[in-house]
């Protein structure tokens, strides 16, 4: 009887093994392999969910107009369909976390169908029912502030269709350059949590989380063939800077660059490249040029919107004098950051602690899946405690998750007064998916800390590094290759030494003034405060006041007309849903947050996490009867990184991780049977 029931049990087994691989299967993996990924190819999974479909190229094309500190940026991505299949595509990509999307256009043949935005719910449900009748259509939507997906519906057999989407940007302006950065990839991330009961329809790798309930829409699939030309991008940059320029520089692509006339540099990339690490361009104005403050205007619906940078004048603050502080790193030693990652990585932690003096101190933390700390205790940096961090940092190696919560809360706990500063360096790539928890925990465990991010690698999450920046009262920095270590983490030490003006506070000459952001982080050398403001009126002084050297300081700086520029009110706008996204991870409740946002966002043509672009072509494509296969456009992996530390480290699931685990468990019954058979046999 035993033996019998043990034959009935196996089978049984096997059964469920085979049935939850497939359903798996239809579902997409929790996690990714270097094994499961097929590459150079993307497959479309039928209707049906049996068999696949090759999937539709895609190319995008950038073109950026810059004038001053503002750029406007059209983004065309084209999508072809080689088969014979009715397709829809769905592709993840990056902007800027800062950028006012604000228009698109689906463009089919002759064709230009306008976008509008509309309530992030009811844009789905156009969307859905243009595809259901065989529309042609397009729907935008933002994940993250720096990641959107592009759908489109109905591309038939052979066509191609294009979508065009425009946005603006304020520029950076640091240590007397300016910079633009472009992302160009959506580098998997670390998504922490249990599976969720309610799933977002996302076509990505992942499962949603507890602790990401978006993260099946955030997790492209990862193409691993590198160095091959998958997903190009052609780049153009019209720069009028309005000043003579000393240095015009692309740090990480070939350029060719020309100048037309004595306003305008033009760049353009040599060629396409893989859309596989961040386009940066920067330049500097000659010597005595360099803005001291910058005003753009726009009347927008009877009011004055505005969009001021202020530099305050250097000679005020050189008499300054170097502070004793308490400085702790945190570096990230997560898979995401093999390969030249933690070689940057490594490379700035031991310059940083080079840079410290005697009367300093210091501690380190490293985390991947869990953190250690160097010492119990920040302790004095003298030769020998540096020499002993030298030692151990440079065996640290980059594998497991981002487990980043657990150090940046230790790395924030403050065991007393030991110095006038204490300032936290976190080096990450920032690649995890709970942005929002992480600003929150900042924003409750700051108190006297300063937080200071530095961006690691080809392809750092923008949004986590600038955002938890400015929750943490401090700046971020990006080290985008091995060369830039040494001068930019100078640059960040030389700030460090000292923080010229605290407690910042702006007068405005219209006391109804709006203002965007409201709280302003402590200003370093060479640093500019940029601000939007909405006003009535902008005649009068602007006054800016705060403490210096511990005494009250302030300055007054006329306002007044500055150069007109449309657009200016969406940038205000992005500034205010910022911040009033801001206050959701501080814990205000997300009802009332919506409706604000909804009516900025709305009123200013913006989208954002409550409102979609969606643009629908009235005739009907896809005859009566045509089947529509769905996708996922694969991202590539960023330049840099090492498939077998980003996915290789994560713990075991998909169809892969849950069939070792079902035959695992098949086994394992297997032999208890065994041996209960032979228990009973004697």
């Amino acid at each position: 009887m035993r033996k019998r029931s043990f034959l009935i049990l196996v089978p049984i087994l096997l059964v469920a093994v085979v049935v939850a691989a497939r359903q798996d299967e239809r579902r997409g993996p929790q996690t990714l392999t270097p094994e499961s990924v097929r590459q150079g190819s993307l497959l479309f999974r039928t209707a049906q969910g049996i068999g696949f479909i090759e999937a539709p190229l895609q190319a995008t094309d950038v073109e950026i107009s810059i004038r001053g500190l503002l750029a406007d940026t059209l983004v065309s991505q084209r999508f072809s369909n080689p088969t014979e299949q009715w397709l829809e595509g769905v592709y993840v990509f990056p902007l800027p976390s800062g950028a006012a999307v604000h228009s698109m256009r689906l463009v089919i043949g002759e064709r230009i169908i306008e976008g509008r935005i509309e309530e992030r719910e009811a844009a789905k449900k156009t969307y859905a029912v243009a595809k259901r009748e065989g529309r042609k259509a397009s729907l935008v939507e933002q994940e993250r502030p720096n990641i959107f997906t592009t759908a489109v519906a109905n591309i038939g057999p052979g066509e191609t269709v294009e979508v065009r989407i425009e946005y603006q940007q304020t520029l950076v302006f640091d240590q007397g350059d300016l910079e633009l950065r472009f992302p160009m990839v959506v580098g998997p991330r670390f998504l922490p949590g249990q599976p969720a009961e309610i799933l977002s329809g996302g076509a990505g790798w992942a499962f949603d989380t507890s602790e990401v309930p978006d993260a099946s829409r955030i997790s492209p699939p990862v193409a691993l063939n590198v160095g091959t030309n998958l997903n190009p991008v052609t780049l153009e940059v019209i720069l009028e800077a309005g000043f003579p320029l000393a240095r015009l520089v692309s740090p990480y692509h070939a350029v060719q660059i020309t100048r037309p006339d004595d306003r305008r540099h033009v760049i353009v990339l040599d060629g396409s490249v893989p859309a596989d690490r961040d386009f940066v361009l920067r330049w500097a104005p000659e010597a005595g040029r360099s803005p001291r403050a910058a005003v753009f205007t726009e009347e927008y619906d009877g009011e004055y919107f505005v969009v001021a940078m202020i530099v305050p004048p250097a000679e005020e603050f050189a008499e300054a004098v170097r502070l004793p502080r308490e400085t702790v790193f945190v570096i990230d030693t997560s898979g995401s950051m093999g390969g030249a990652s933690i070689v940057q990585a490594r490379e700035a932690l031991l310059y940083a602690l080079d840079q410290l003096a005697p009367e300093d101190f210091f501690n380190i933390i490293e985390f991947d899946s869990n953190f250690n700390v160097l010492y119990p205790g920040s302790r004095p940096a003298m030769p020998a405690a540096i020499d002993e961090a030298k030692a151990w940092v440079e065996r640290l190696k980059a594998e497991g998750g981002t487990q980043m919560m657990s150090a940046l809360l230790r790395a924030l706990e403050d065991g007393g007064e030991l110095t006038p500063l204490r300032q936290v360096i976190f080096i990450t790539d920032g690649c995890v998916g709970n942005e929002e928890a992480l600003f929150a925990a900042v924003e409750r465990q700051l108190g006297r800390s300063r937080l200071f991010t530095v961006g690691i690698g080809s392809a750092p999450n923008g949004f986590f590094m600038e955002r938890a920046a400015a929750f943490g009262r401090g700046t971020f920095t990006f080290i985008g290759a091995p060369s830039e270590v040494a001068s930019k983490m100078r640059d960040l030490f030389s700030k460090l030494e000292n923080p010229v003006l605290a407690n910042i506070e702006l007068g405005w000459p219209d006391p109804g003034a709006e203002v965007w952001p409201k709280r302003f982080p402590d200003l370093y050398a060479g640093e500019p405060i940029v601000v939007a403001a909405r006003l009535g009126t902008i005649a009068g002084d602007l006054r800016l006041s705060g403490t210096k050297a511990y005494a009250s300081w302030s300055a007054d700086i006329p306002l007044k007309i500055g150069t007109e520029r449309a657009g200016i009110h969406r940038l205000w706008a992005r500034r205010k849903i910022a911040a009033l996204m801001d206050d959701k991870s501080r814990g205000a409740p997300e009802t009332t947050i919506r409706e604000q946002v909804l009516e900025v966002a709305l009123a200013h043509q913006l989208v954002s996490k409550y409102t979609s672009l969606v643009a629908v072509d009235v005739t009907p494509t896809r005859p009566d009867g045509e089947g529509l296969k769905t996708g996922a456009v694969p991202t590539n992996l960023p330049m840099g990184w090492r498939p077998e530390t980003v996915f290789g480290a994560m713990p075991a699931g998909g169809t892969a991780g849950r069939l070792h685990l079902l035959i695992a468990l098949v086994l394992l019954m297997s032999g208890v049977a065994l041996r209960w058979m032979k228990g009973g046999s004697r």
